[in-house]
């Protein structure tokens, strides 16, 4: 299962959140950098439990370096595919949170999710001359946050069948729960860091990700809490269509939901529409000045009818109020 996006649109543009994922950007190009000395670069900036634990290897790091490579292994990470999976991973989930705690409560928790991951990655590898990096304990934490804040959002997900893609929308508590049961087989399964994942740390970061999203709930908001993204302009441009048939024609009827600048200037969507066993794909045009509850027509993508031809698609416009 790949996800796609969620459902839930935040309010703001999430500046913290795309700071962040341009953070982890430059950090893996400096460590491209690195070439042939990677390794070494590495074995310094991760999170190696030897550092702590065993004096033959401690003694080649200061104590800053240590408490250092607690926070830098999050930004590190093992190779392109691993980078785009958690940067995927954070854009969808982190924006939500960021929205409602706030952009400077946000950083910390972020932060704090990614440090209680590697403690805990520590506590259960302590002897480890192996380095851990990347950022998927702390997303771990942002996506125990959103299953806690939006467990009836719907995950858009794309489930490869053969060569048949097929978009489903799944009920977040359903993929964030699935995902996590997935972590805790892993991790009991293994020796806590088979084939390079830090099972563990994903654990401890959800779970404090929730634990800390409780603590940050207690905390009075004294004026941390505010935004300062910009309003959202646009709604996602990719859109799951569920269509219902009419009783007397073969038209199909859905709902397209745009923005409020959307209906201003106009829009272009992409929009997929269960269709038997496969989904079908169209590009549906909104054009400018649109009012709500106004009908798109799309000609020829309906239902079949007796002589031939195909009824038509209504596409009802709801403009969403963010």
């Amino acid at each position: 299962m790949i996800p796609i996006r969620d459902t839930t649109p935040s309010k703001s543009v999430p500046i913290v959140n795309n700071t962040l994922i341009g953070i982890n950007v430059v950090f893996f190009l400096v460590q491209l950098a690195h070439g042939t000395t990677q390794d070494h670069f590495v074995y310094i900036y991760g999170l190696v439990p030897a550092k702590f634990t065993v004096p033959q290897v401690s003694a080649y790091f200061s104590l800053g370096q240590n408490i250092l490579s607690l926070f830098t292994f999050m930004f590190l990470h093992g190779g392109f595919l691993h980078l785009i999976g958690n940067m995927w991973s954070l854009y969808i989930f982190g924006d939500n949170v960021e929205d409602r705690l706030g952009s400077a409560r946000y950083i910390i928790f972020y932060l704090l999710s990614g440090l209680a991951s590697g403690l805990i990655h520590l506590l259960f590898n302590a002897h480890s001359n192996i380095p851990t990096i990347g950022a998927s304990g702390a997303i771990a934490g942002v996506m125990g946050a959103y299953f806690i804040l939006y467990p009836h959002s719907r995950i858009l997900t794309l489930i490869p069948i053969i060569f048949i893609p097929w978009f489903v929308e799944i009920p977040a508590f359903f993929f964030l729960g699935i995902w996590f049961v997935l972590q805790l087989f892993n991790a009991a399964g293994s020796a806590g860091q088979a084939a390079g994942i830090a099972w563990w740390a994903h654990i401890g970061g959800f779970v404090c990700g929730i634990l800390f999203l409780k603590l940050f709930d207690r905390i009075p908001h004294a004026g941390i809490s505010r935004r300062i993204g910009p309003e959202k302009k646009h709604s996602h441009r990719f859109q799951v269509v569920k269509t219902n048939r009419g009783s007397e024609d073969a038209n199909l009827y859905g709902t397209l939901t745009i923005t409020q600048y959307e209906a201003m200037v106009g829009a272009r969507k992409l929009i997929t529409v269960p269709w038997g066993l496969q989904n079908r794909l169209f590009n549906v045009i909104v054009p400018q000045g649109i009012e709500d509850g106004q009908v798109l027509r799309l000609k020829g993508i309906g239902r079949p009818k007796s002589d031939g031809t195909r009824g038509d698609m209504m596409l009802k416009i709801r403009i969403q109020h963010i």
